[in-house]
């Protein structure tokens, strides 16, 4: 199974912390991601979103179906979200846009074997894929990408 941890872009300060927007470089970062994403998530993907505002404005640079779950609030915890993304389980390949902690914790669950507090920075990309020798399945870090690092190539209207 591979799944891909995507955190929101740049959001605006204050409360309620559900309700906030992108900020205008947020807009910008959510795009590229976006972007890059779209040449390489495959057609069959499924992408869940938490409920907050600045995922929903961050996947809608997207431009792809997507299902909002509460499970992947900002409360929730990384628990919440390998259950809501079906893990390890899944037949397909599961975006899921998110929040810290819970992102980092789940990346260092998969990886690391253990809970620890990695940071996700805002905007990046981290894919999580399992490979299979035997009766052995490992998971691995298959992409991590930042909005820096992805030249825009085409225009957005944000």
């Amino acid at each position: 199974m591979d799944l891909i941890l995507w955190r929101h872009a740049e959001a605006e300060p204050g409360e309620p912390d559900e309700g906030r927007a992108l900020t205008p470089k947020g807009h910008k970062q959510a795009a590229r991601m976006a972007d890059w994403l779209d040449r390489n998530l495959p057609d069959s993907c499924r992408i869940l979103v938490s409920p907050a505002t600045r995922t929903v404005q961050t996947v809608d640079a997207l431009d792809r179906k997507y299902k909002v779950v509460p499970e992947l609030a900002p409360d929730r915890n990384a628990e919440d979200l390998l259950r809501a993304a079906n893990w390890p389980d899944s037949r397909e390949p599961v975006l899921i846009v998110g929040h810290q902690p819970t992102l980092g914790l789940v990346a260092a669950q998969l990886i690391g074997g253990q809970p620890q507090e990695w940071s996700l920075r805002k905007a990046n990309v981290w894919w999580i894929a399992q490979r299979e020798r035997g009766d052995v399945t490992t998971n691995y870090i298959k992409a991590v990408i930042a909005p820096e690092l992805i030249s825009a190539t085409k225009s957005h209207p944000h």
